[in-house]
């Protein structure tokens, strides 16, 4: 009996390091230009001068024949880092299984990706160094920022956004944000979702994933359980614009944040509850 349970586990062992090593395998050619990529990125940094390309494109003269414009002069300062995140936008793939996000992400033609993937088993693959700029956010915006691309770090869900999403997945989200949280000092009430910074373009994380559960761990706003209504001069769409929606669009904007706060509420009526969720979070934000 020992023997064959020995043999089993010694069988499933090879079958793990087989799967690891072809997955590996696959994508061993989009590593190669990540890497050829950020060794680009490299060089960039290292220079000091504008190119001639950008400062004729400014209206600037040509450096000289050294390349070097007589009156520009470079003083390099002591006195800098890396330009860190500060939001976390959260994502749900709308794709059929964690294998075809991999490939959408790892194709050029697509044009689109993020830092980190969770899977439905909770397995966290990390696609870009935490100092990239991603392409995930799109044309989205949050408050004052209307590059949110350059702002954040993306991470997405492995969930079709009709499915609930799974308990390793959750839990080990939790152990992510809380990493990135600790590591960049992201405010509390910069979680937010793909759908919040794009109002009328995007419904994800979607209505199941568990915002409040989130919020009690310190990732995201969520309102107290004892509410007030607002004063009758409280203006909704004033109260929106300071949790940081985007309201151009109005009816968009609304549904956004029921989405986020009241997913029972599919109409962009403001209800008395509706309104007392707002208020009470709008205080929490201008409280901050």
């Amino acid at each position: 009996m020992l023997k064959h349970i020995c043999s089993y586990g010694y069988m499933v062992l090879m079958l793990f390091f087989l799967s690891a090593c072809a997955s590996k395998k696959k994508f061993a050619e989009t590593n190669k230009i990540y890497e050829k990529q950020v060794e680009q990125l490299a060089e960039v940094i290292k220079q000091p001068l504008p190119t001639p390309q950008h400062m004729a494109s400014a209206g600037l003269p040509s450096p000289g024949v050294e390349g070097q414009r007589k009156d520009f002069e470079w003083v390099g300062t002591v006195n800098f880092n890396m330009r860190k995140p500060n939001f976390v936008i959260l994502h749900h793939t709308a794709q059929d299984s964690i294998q075809q996000t991999l490939r959408t992400f790892t194709l050029e033609r697509t044009q689109v990706s993020a830092h980190y993937i969770i899977d439905k088993e909770g397995k966290v693959y990390q696609l870009l160094n935490d100092y990239l700029r991603a392409w995930h956010a799109g044309n989205g915006r949050w408050g004052s920022v209307t590059d949110m691309n350059s702002a954040s770090i993306g991470v997405e869900m492995d969930n079709n956004g009709v499915e609930p999403y799974t308990e390793p997945q959750i839990n080990n989200l939790l152990v992510l944000l809380d990493t990135l949280k600790a590591n960049y000092k992201i405010p509390s009430e910069n979680f937010i979702g793909h759908g919040d910074i794009a109002p009328g373009r995007k419904v994800d994380p979607g209505i199941n994933f568990p915002w409040k559960r989130l919020a009690e761990k310190g990732f995201g706003l969520w309102y107290d359980d004892v509410l007030q209504a607002p004063p009758t001069t409280f203006n909704p769409l004033d109260g929106l614009r300071i949790l940081g929606y985007d309201t151009r669009n109005a009816s968009a904007a609304i549904l956004a944040f029921k989405r986020h706060f009241i997913p029972e509420e599919t109409t962009e009526e403001w209800t008395p509850f509706a309104l007392s969720v707002l208020y009470n979070l709008y205080i929490k934000k201008t409280t901050l």
